[in-house]
């Protein structure tokens, strides 16, 4: 009892001391306290004869400091005892604890990140004897060995392939740690990595650069999707202009059709070319005067017009027209 108290006491004012300080949080405290060794006592005052031993732990019978025997959950008889001064008893919890380990690390690409695992172990049923007399702290045992790992995996890889390997660096911190923590009587059920998360500015860094690829990428859509509408609203005007164009060829066909049958209607005289053109351009001529007239915009227009200069103005268009033709050949030359 004496010995227990002691130890309780040094521990509390340990443990105050930290939290004063900031180095342990209170989490890692009662991780550290539930997975050490501790010293126990007797259920009747006085003595350390009889002790009642909880379920979930592991008593070792100790006998002027020397180890004894383990001893069985219940009320158990462990020998004569004077004020606790020849039996003493050492207990270890017997359920599986989970210790959150962080570890600082690089990555390939120089990108620092901070990996939390999550180690679960528990006392080997047939090897509690080291597991209570081999190890004084076996929260720093593991760190250890977690950080030894965890650093010499992440650096070969990138920030990416860190993510995308997590189950990776499980795998091997569980390998290394149940290998290495067997020879002090534990067993490694599971060790997982929970977290990695890089500095802040690199975190910010990425979302900004994820931010600037969609919104690229929505820039690229809207581009495509105005190309797309102008290429389509010129393939419509060239079909549009296409079919005006064969509307109008029809349209000029039936005309000078029409004026060859009313012209040579009961007669055996056939019209030469010169004459057909002759007509379709007085006729187009007559059609742009009306057209004139009829827009309500159109100003005054003065044109030399009598009956008789018809066949005028049908040779001024044709001269016209050679003497267009004639030029073209020095234009291209000069």
């Amino acid at each position: 009892s004496r010995f227990g108290s002691c130890t309780l006491a040094a521990l509390r004012e340990f443990a105050g001391c930290f939290f004063a300080a900031g180095t342990v949080t209170r989490t890692q405290f009662q991780q550290l306290s539930a997975m050490a060794q501790k010293q126990e006592s007797g259920c009747l005052p006085c003595t350390n004869c009889f002790v009642t031993v909880p379920q979930d732990k592991y008593y070792a019978v100790e006998n002027f400091g020397k180890y004894s025997h383990m001893l069985k959950p219940g009320l158990s008889f462990a020998g004569f005892d004077c004020c606790g001064c020849c039996i003493q008893y050492r207990s270890i919890t017997s359920r599986v604890d989970q210790l959150m380990v962080q570890v600082h690390t690089k990555t390939k690409d120089n990108v620092f990140v901070t990996a939390s695992v999550a180690v679960q172990q528990s006392v080997k049923p047939d090897n509690t004897v080291d597991a209570i007399y081999k190890l004084s702290d076996v929260h720093a045992q593991i760190d250890s060995y977690v950080s030894d790992v965890v650093r010499s995996c992440v650096p070969h890889l990138t920030l990416d392939e860190s993510f995308e390997k997590k189950d990776d660096i499980s795998n091997s911190v569980q390998q290394r740690l149940t290998v290495e923590m067997g020879h002090y009587g534990f067993q490694i059920h599971k060790a997982l990595v929970t977290e990695l998360v890089p500095n802040a500015e690199v975190v910010q860094s990425m979302n900004e650069i994820n931010k600037q690829k969609r919104l690229r990428d929505a820039a690229i859509m809207a581009a495509e999707g105005e190309k797309i509408r102008v290429v389509k609203a010129a393939e419509a005007a060239a079909d549009a202009a296409q079919l005006q164009g064969e509307g109008i060829a029809r349209q000029r066909g039936a005309i000078i059709d029409g004026l060859r049958d009313s012209i040579t209607h009961g007669t055996q005289e056939a019209l030469s070319t010169e004459k057909i053109s002759e007509l379709l351009l007085i006729t187009q001529y007559f059609e742009t005067l009306r057209d004139i007239a009829a827009n309500s915009k159109a100003s005054t227009v003065f044109l030399p017009h009598s009956a008789g200069a018809v066949s005028d103005v049908a040779s001024q268009i044709r001269n016209g027209i050679m003497q267009a033709g004639a030029g073209a050949p020095g234009q291209q030359r000069m």
